[in-house]
């Protein structure tokens, strides 16, 4: 039982070696190559739609937190099973390490070219050698006991062998030599795993990050500033979402299980495709061109019904419409493929884009520059489409194309391609499951139909009739409004619910709907206890 201990272990820390030492070679050469990066970015790749919408519906924006956590529990049982099997004459645990270091670096080249499967591949070696001589260690120190250095006479009984030397030969050798040699071993191997894994992630973040450059920038002035907010646009509601999402609170829902850092620059934004003229622009571009500023609601087609995956900003940039002009699109294009800095895309129908809306190549967010999280130095900001058809951070390359010519990242994985926001509300006051006081309440939430405005919102309590709320005053076509309904609660128990009506007419549907394939439907309700 001790050897085993030990063999886990050892499989365990020397898996850890090989983690580490490919994050350090990874910050050197080639970032974003890690091996634990790179699983996981490959798992967010091929992750059945409905196991990914049960993630993001169960941990929200700590998805990607617990995938971590995930693939970490995962790398340890398979490490600690690598050790227990591996023999100095039978590597099978190496064998598992060697599994892991091919499937790690198919997935790299994958992603990024040969030079992504360089750290993996070097830490995978440095592994198996640990392993190796690790192994050999606990091999030598488990060899079968010295034979004894005389048998008792016939007849007698020997004071050596008392009762206590079953216990002793099986703790033999626990201080021995070889079995200090061997915790030596570990501890080297485990300390040298530990230096290199937060060496290479500290050396990583520091090579790459952006945010004192962030910090630095200057926007630019808008060409028409937005008026300051009115009073009536927040009803200011205890318990009722603020019009205005601080960027600390905004949802962020991505693939990117690191968050890019890409720097104004070497940023830039390529116009190509089925155009009259290729056009690039960079940072220093953008800073003779009129910037301008409005208030959009973003949403995520993974919101639920009721779901907070939406947030509504102040956003500073540069109409899209303009951009595409200067490159002249062709008559038969229909779509605009954009493209992050990490790979991810969206296609977006060219006609939302030049169709008059406030489509942005965003820079600033809420009065600062872009948060990195949120897609500094510069993403697409596009009134009435879900995130996934339009939002793309980080963004680099629109090109224009056609539907029938290109698919985007969700799109070629199942989800409709155009993507329009569907009219929804939220219930924020009271919260679900509460004890409420009898008497007067106030019911308030926020609604949505972006491009289309808000028309009403009504409350129905229990299987009552609809009442009116009162709505706050709409700024924005492109952003949410909130409503309140003044309820006088009796005792008992209650079912609350809420339906918009957008701007066109139409109604909320009550039909309930999955998020995929193009955003979730249904009435949201709550329930709650009076008395």
């Amino acid at each position: 039982m001790a050897d085993l201990r030990l063999r886990v272990v050892a499989g365990i820390v020397s898996a850890g070696l090989t983690l580490g030492v490919a994050e350090l070679l990874a910050a050197l050469l080639a970032p974003g190559s890690a091996p634990l990066h790179v699983l996981g970015s490959a798992v967010v790749d091929h992750t059945p739609d409905g196991l990914r919408e049960w993630a993001i519906t169960t941990f929200g924006t700590n998805d990607k937190a617990v995938l971590y956590l995930i693939m970490g529990v995962m790398a340890v049982l398979v490490a600690a099973a690598a050790g227990a099997i591996e023999r100095t004459g039978r590597a099978a645990g190496s064998w598992l390490f060697v599994v892991f270091g091919v499937i790690t670096a198919w997935a790299a080249v994958s992603r990024s070219g040969l030079s992504a499967a360089v750290a993996t591949v070097i830490g995978v070696a440095v592994g198996i050698s640990a392993l190796r001589a690790l192994t050999r260690r606990i091999d030598a120190a488990s060899g079968p006991a010295p034979a004894a250095e005389a048998a008792p006479a016939e007849g007698t009984s020997s004071p050596a062998r008392s009762s206590s030397a079953d216990e002793d030969t099986s703790e033999r050798g626990s201080s021995t030599p070889e079995r200090r040699q061997i915790l030596q071993g570990l501890l080297v191997v485990g300390g040298s795993a530990l230096v290199t894994g937060v060496g290479g992630r500290l050396l990583g973040a520091r090579r790459s990050d952006v945010s004192g450059e962030r910090a630095a920038v200057r926007l630019p002035e808008p060409s028409a500033p937005g008026e300051p907010l009115p009073p009536g646009v927040d009803l200011r509601v205890p318990g009722l979402t603020p019009y205005l999402t601080p960027n600390d609170d905004f949802y962020r829902i991505d693939t990117a299980l690191i968050v890019p850092q890409v720097s104004k620059d070497g940023w830039s934004l390529r116009i190509h495709g089925m155009v009259d003229r290729e056009i690039r622009l960079s940072w220093a571009d953008l800073a003779n061109r009129p910037a301008e500023e409005y208030l959009v609601t973003l949403a995520c087609v993974s919101n639920p019904v009721g779901g907070d995956l939406i947030g509504n900003a102040r956003w500073l940039g540069y109409r899209v419409d303009q951009l595409l002009a200067e490159a002249g699109p062709h008559p038969d294009a229909d779509m605009v493929l954009s493209r992050s800095a990490d790979g991810w895309t969206a296609g977006t129908p060219l006609a939302v884009l030049t169709d008059g809306r406030d489509a942005l190549l965003a820079i600033g967010m809420n009065g600062e520059p872009l948060p990195v999280r949120h897609g500094y130095p510069a993403r697409l900001v596009v009134p009435g489409l879900y995130g996934y058809v339009s939002a793309t951070k980080w963004v680099t390359e629109l090109e224009i194309t056609r539907f029938d010519r290109a698919t985007a990242y969700w799109t070629r994985r199942g989800w409709s391609a155009l993507g329009p926001i569907k009219t929804g509300t939220r219930i924020d006051t009271p919260r679900a499951r509460g004890r409420l006081q009898p008497g007067r309440i106030a019911i308030a939430g926020v609604a949505w139909a972006q491009h289309r405005g808000i028309r009403a919102v009504e409350v129905q309590i229990d299987n009552g009739p609809w009442q009116q709320a009162r709505l706050s005053e709409e700024l924005s076509i492109d952003t949410w409004r909130q409503w309140v309904f003044d309820w006088d609660a009796a005792t008992g128990p209650h079912t609350i619910r809420a339906r918009a009506t957008d701007a066109t007419g139409e109604t909320q549907t009550a039909e309930r709907r999955d998020v995929i394939p193009d955003g979730a439907t249904g009435h949201p309700s709550v329930t709650v206890s009076v008395g």
